[in-house]
């Protein structure tokens, strides 16, 4: 396992993914079930999803390289610009997200049921999401499945441990559009430099 690939994944899913809905969505749940709960029931269902976006990112690899990179530049591209273009909604988008996992979570639940009902509303709200593109795309750009799934689960787990503990203080000091921005700037980077890697140039 390379730490210095698990550091950058970490980095760069962390920034996907904090100003997505998961963050609302645990933060919603935390305020009505213990919040310890809600973040193990989360990251249960973060840990299957990458495991899912590893394994298939796994198999993508297998394929010749130069279709691979290029697949690889332009799911950078792609999160990059859903990204930024989204970046103008996501302070309306938090207030709508709060509202739809308010009501999925409406019902009474208590210890493990609070497990599962979180992990499955994750699980299913969060199927096909940018940041497990992304993390199947990471796969294809550093070869490195164990170290890409270490790094995208850790990333997942602390920034649901932040909504649950902290979530509603962390939208006080920040924007969600801001870090969007830094994130889909970040995509763009990523897609320039894969692209650069296969036309020769670096």
């Amino acid at each position: 396992m390379d730490l210095t690939t698990v550091a950058i994944v970490f980095g760069l899913i962390f920034v996907v993914e904090l100003p997505d809905k998961t963050f609302i969505a645990t933060l919603v749940m935390s305020t009505r079930f213990r919040p310890l709960l809600v973040w193990i029931g989360v990251s249960l269902a973060f840990l299957v999803q990458t495991a899912i976006a590893v394994t298939a990112g796994g198999l993508l690899a297998r394929l010749p390289r130069t279709p691979v990179e290029v697949f690889a530049a332009l799911m950078f591209l792609i999160g990059g610009v859903v990204l930024l273009r989204g970046a103008g909604d996501a302070d309306t988008e938090e207030a709508r997200t709060e509202e739809e996992f308010g009501a999925k979570s409406a019902r009474s639940a208590t210890g493990w049921r609070v497990v599962t009902l979180c992990f499955t509303v994750l699980f299913l709200a969060e199927w096909g999401d940018l940041s497990q593109i992304l993390t199947a795309s990471l796969v294809l750009r550093y070869e490195d499945p164990p170290s890409v799934f270490v790094g995208a689960f850790l990333a997942l787990a602390t920034v649901s441990g932040l909504a649950a503990a902290l979530g509603r203080t962390l939208l006080t000091r920040m924007r969600l559009s801001t870090i969007r921005r830094v994130g889909g700037t970040v995509c763009l980077v990523l897609a320039t430099y894969t692209a650069l890697e296969v036309a020769g140039v670096l």
